[in-house]
């Protein structure tokens, strides 16, 4: 017979699991959206800090080296849940979701005749409001849902001969919020430690002002300046959450995730505007009637991950988890030429007192090979043989 073990004994088993979990590669993803903080037992709070450093190398075109795009990043996350009663819970959740910050240097393509290369920033902040309630005989099933608050703001540079016409050309997308929503189900069965999650995240649609500067745009006689606003929808998406416990101090974890990068798209107006004037000539071959996109994607992103945690003792558990990253396409956009990473990682928390924690973990990432394509589809450059790593380190509190 199988025998019970509950999960408080447990607790301290989950060991970093979710610091480093999901630090994606694909599309702009950042975070992974995570919500296990609301998951958890009693009362819960957490303060996560998370720094991902990549190495991505390459050359472009012409055989020139492109040294290290991908600028160092780091990012908060926090959630704090509570229950109300034995049926109703309350969450807030802050995390930066999607992001990307890309700087290219040195003696290439993407840097023009008077040094200034091609960069790129997005920023994004999100808060989420959680309520959830509990129902079945045993309260073994729970629905949750509520409203997401989530800000962007982006700065693209496009320089060098890379980008042929668009050389120069610069856009500073102003901060915009707007809102979306939440929703999801969970079913947990306390002797056995098994709980399990399905998360879904409305896309939101943001419509934010631009201000362009196309310096070429003069020779097709459109004007240099201009300020538009411009749609930015960010992507719908779906998490699953997984756990079980294995033996009295051994737990099992499984994260997959789904986001549809290939209908998310950055088409500001301008640049926009002078593509569909090069359609119409022979310079513009291949070019779409309907012109370019800034940014977008070719494929939707998975992300998989598995992990075990063992309790070593009443106040010190480790972990270990491996995973895997789709990509969203290869070829990619030149501003962020990654396809997808394997990734492997460790951590370790230590309960310092009953109710107080402390968690650090890091992970290793091998990038996938990517050919970098600039908006008409033209691959521009190749990059091989990339990794990074993540550390993240997290302070909880919980009270069962």
């Amino acid at each position: 017979m199988r025998a019970t073990f509950h999960l408080k004994t447990l607790t301290v088993a989950v060991a970093a699991l979710s610091i480093t979990s999901i630090a994606s590669a694909a599309g702009l993803d950042r975070s992974g959206q995570d919500i296990t903080a609301f998951l958890q037992d009693g009362t819960y709070a957490e303060a996560v800090y998370t720094y991902i450093d990549a190495d991505v190398t390459g050359k472009d075109s012409s055989g020139n080296k492109i040294s290290d795009i991908a600028e160092s990043y780091d990012f908060f996350r926090y959630g704090v849940k509570a229950d109300i009663n034995d049926t109703y819970s309350v969450g807030i959740l802050y995390d930066e979701p999607f992001g990307a910050a890309a700087d290219y240097s040195g003696d290439n393509n993407f840097v023009n005749a008077s040094g200034e290369g091609t960069n790129v920033e997005v920023r994004t902040e999100s808060i989420t409001t959680i309520v959830g309630a509990k129902f079945g005989e045993n309260k073994n099933f729970q629905v949750y849902g509520g409203p997401v608050a989530q800000r962007v703001e982006a700065d693209v540079k496009l320089r060098g001969p890379a980008y042929s016409v668009a050389n120069g050309y610069t856009t500073h997308i102003s901060p915009d919020q707007e809102y979306g929503y939440i929703a999801g189900i969970a079913y947990s069965k306390p002797e056995i430690a098994l709980k399990a999650a399905l998360t879904y995240r409305s896309e939101i649609e943001h419509n934010a002002q631009s201000a362009e500067t196309y310096p070429n745009a003069v020779l097709f006689g459109l004007p240099i300046n201009s300020g538009e606003s411009i749609e930015i929808t960010t992507p719908q998406s779906v998490n699953f959450d997984f756990q079980t416990g294995i033996n009295p101090t051994t737990l099992a974890t499984a994260k997959v995730r789904w986001v549809p990068w290939s209908d998310f798209a950055i088409t500001p107006s301008s640049y926009n505007n002078v593509s569909q004037v090069l359609a119409t000539i022979p310079q513009g071959a291949g070019i779409p009637a309907e012109g370019l996109d800034l940014v977008s994607y070719d494929k939707d992103q998975w992300v998989v991950e598995l992990g075990l945690a063992k309790r070593l003792s009443p106040v010190l558990a480790v972990s270990g988890n491996v995973g895997w990253d789709s990509g969203a396409g290869n070829p990619v956009t030149s501003l962020g030429p990654i396809e997808g990473y394997y990734s492997a990682g460790l951590g370790a928390k230590y309960n310092v007192t009953e109710n107080w924690a402390i968690s650090a973990g890091g992970k290793y990432l091998w990038f996938g090979d990517a050919e970098g394509q600039i908006p008409s589809k033209t691959i521009v450059s190749d990059f091989e043989s990339n990794d990074g790593f993540v550390l993240g380190v997290k302070v909880s509190y919980q009270a069962l």
